[in-house]
């Protein structure tokens, strides 16, 4: 049976349980979030150890080839561009569809998130380069330390040839360890799918979130159906949009209902790997920084969602560099939410209304209610652009196998 079938009929069972279960007891919310919990933590069990062998690898292999450079530069512009097209639809959306305002809060906090460029910094070059196997949820410092050591393979001598051979293996015998896992996260998919559809109700309950979770539907159906397939026709050599949507299925469901950016990543590279062909020497190295940087997702939800606060506190219209330097700041804020495989969105929307001030310092509390909603949407549109563009990036640098579909 098909993966995506697996999450299809998972998610079938946990949407059934949630409606027909009897799941408003504080205990019983308490017992599911705490296996929901559980269950995300296994579906992870595995990310670390398989990002950094196939990260050694990868460097090696393409070093090998020569392609190290030309695959760089394809995935930098790769994820740059799509965070644009993101931020631009973000844009465009909420400038043609305006939302009803949300009821105003008078609920304050006296602790605003924010971004610590140094420390973020930091923790990518710890003292030592065994801490950086210690950051479960930011990959960027393991991910880094695997480019440096698969560098230092490409050195011409003859002892780090068994090296070579047993990273490979490692390599090899973690992403089966990790197939195994993306198998039983199809049982697991119903506890989470459950605990998804309670709070995806409750958002639901007032109907003040409906219309916005209705444009980030239809922006993703936009993108997903209609502009990533033409890029995808348009950009690649015999581009198989079809094909790109199939594989994406398991990870886009995964991606949703968690609304975790790590949970999917070995669903993708699997997937990468089996359906779409996709070269562990760019399977490796494309999809971990996909999911680091590639996050147009946070900034696409966090314009419509920022502009939607502004008008909530204010009838004035908008001008239009204000909506720009909205956009822009998204747009940037976007690639340090590495280390924020979950919540990303709900921190950039904080730090949006710290920075342009007039009134809305605490207005990102009005979307608290539905802040694992828009997380999970944001979750989702990264899904969709790293299937996307990792399938770019592979099959413009000829690193797609042509076996099967």
């Amino acid at each position: 049976m098909k993966l995506w079938l697996k999450y299809l009929i998972g998610a079938a069972l946990g949407l059934a349980a949630a409606l027909i279960l009897p799941l408003d007891s504080l205990r019983a919310q308490a017992a599911l979030s705490f296996i929901t919990d559980l269950i995300i933590r296994i579906g992870r069990y595995s990310l670390l150890p398989l990002l950094f062998f196939s990260g050694i690898m990868a460097v090696y292999r393409m070093r090998e080839d020569n392609l190290l450079s030309r695959v760089s530069l394809w995935t930098a512009g790769t994820i740059v561009a799509s965070s644009l097209l993101l931020s631009a639809l973000g844009f465009l959306s909420i400038l043609v569809a305006r939302l009803p305002r949300i009821p105003i809060t008078t609920e304050r906090v006296t602790e605003v998130a924010g971004v610590d460029l140094k420390n973020f910094c930091q923790e990518i070059f710890p003292y030592s380069a065994f801490e950086a196997l210690t950051k479960g949820s930011f990959l960027l410092p393991a991910f880094a330390f695997a480019l440096v050591i698969g560098a230092g393979c490409c050195m011409n001598h003859t002892n780090i040839k068994p090296v070579i051979s047993l990273t490979d293996g490692l390599s090899e015998l973690f992403y089966n360890v990790s197939t195994v896992f993306t198998e039983l996260f199809s049982a697991g998919i119903v506890f989470v799918m459950c605990s998804w559809t309670i709070q995806f109700k409750s958002a639901l309950k007032s109907g003040v979130f409906t219309p916005l979770i209705i444009m980030l539907s239809v922006d993703f159906v936009v993108l997903a159906g209609i502009i990533y397939p033409l890029i995808a026709r348009f950009v690649c050599r015999n581009g198989k949009p079809l094909k790109i949507l199939r594989a994406g299925a398991a990870p886009f469901m995964a991606a949703l209902f968690s609304g975790d950016t790590n949970l999917a990543l070995p669903v993708e590279i699997r997937l990468g790997k089996e359906t779409l062909g996709i070269r562990q020497r760019v399977n490796g190295f494309a999809f971990p920084l996909f999911s680091i940087f590639a996050r147009g997702g946070t900034a696409l939800v966090s314009i419509i969602c920022f502009v939607t606060i502004w008008r909530s506190y204010s009838t004035l219209n908008i001008e239009f560099f204000d909506m720009l330097a909205i956009t822009f700041a998204a747009f940037l804020l976007s690639f340090v939410m590495g280390n924020l495989p979950v919540g990303g969105t709900f921190t950039t929307l904080t730090i949006l209304c710290s920075m342009f001030g007039r009134g809305m310092e605490t207005g990102y509390l009005l979307l608290r209610p539905a802040a694992v909603i828009i997380g999970s949407f944001s979750a989702l549109f990264d899904a969709a652009t790293a299937m996307f563009g990792c399938y770019i990036v592979a099959n413009n640098t000829r690193a797609i196998e042509r076996h099967r579909s």
